[in-house]
């Protein structure tokens, strides 16, 4: 049975959506402050955590930037009341996988668990893109013997593309998978092509060759064409 924290202040919603998931037969366990969630997470990582930004002891980025940095690789559910743009932008860029905003219909609650558990058990452990070594688990990038050191945003994005090595994946794919952006009024291609060339740079060796490369006018591409 897999295991969900939610962390959640508001004494209606957490035993509602607790009381739920255990009739979808979850292991569902309620923390109703950061507190209480951190004694929990003290005894073991569960398999998906649902986060409330808003909890009365402290901001739900303080505990995702805490459990990321332990090690914590299984996916983050943010369910919150603040549905402004940085806001959505800064949770996930913290580490975290979803982005629901109050008021939400269960049934959409219980289909984004069950796509980011499916997306997590069905991720290999690691890739191989020629000399690049991606760990999804560490979240470690060495390419040859070399460790590069990458930002969570540039982490995903690298991870994305070796996930479809020698294909050309578009931006918009990068937008939708990456940054769970779809739909959206305004472009995030100029964001992208910023993250895309940072990672340039970090990939390139010291002969000047760069495994990531841009197609113009149809996308990026990692590793030689299939």
């Amino acid at each position: 049975m897999k295991q969900i924290l939610i962390v959640e202040d508001d004494k209606r919603l957490g035993p509602v959506i607790q009381k739920g998931l255990r009739e979808q037969e979850f292991d569902a366990i309620l923390a109703p402050d950061g507190k209480s969630a951190q004694n929990i997470l003290r005894e073991g990582f569960p398999g998906l955590i649902i986060l409330d930004l808003g909890l009365p002891d402290c901001d739900g980025i303080e505990i995702l930037g805490m459990i990321r940095k332990q090690g914590y690789r299984d996916p983050v559910l943010i369910l919150t009341a603040r549905d402004g743009l940085t806001d959505k932008v800064k949770g996930l860029d913290s580490g975290a996988d979803d982005y629901l905003v109050k008021p939400f219909a269960f049934a959409e609650l219980l289909a984004r668990i069950r796509a980011l558990m499916r997306r997590s058990v069905s991720k290999a452990k690691k890739l191989l893109v020629g000399n690049l070594t991606i760990d999804l688990v560490t979240r470690h990038v060495v390419m040859g013997e070399k460790p590069i050191d990458l930002t969570p945003r540039e982490f995903d994005i690298l991870a994305y593309l070796a996930d479809h090595a020698g294909q050309i994946v578009s931006r918009d794919m990068l937008s939708e998978y990456v940054w769970r952006e779809s739909g959206r009024f305004t472009s995030l291609d100029n964001v992208i092509d910023v993250h895309v060339s940072r990672l340039r740079r970090k990939l390139t060796d010291d002969t000047g060759v760069c495994p990531l490369r841009v197609i113009r006018g149809q996308g990026i591409m990692l590793g030689d064409a299939v």
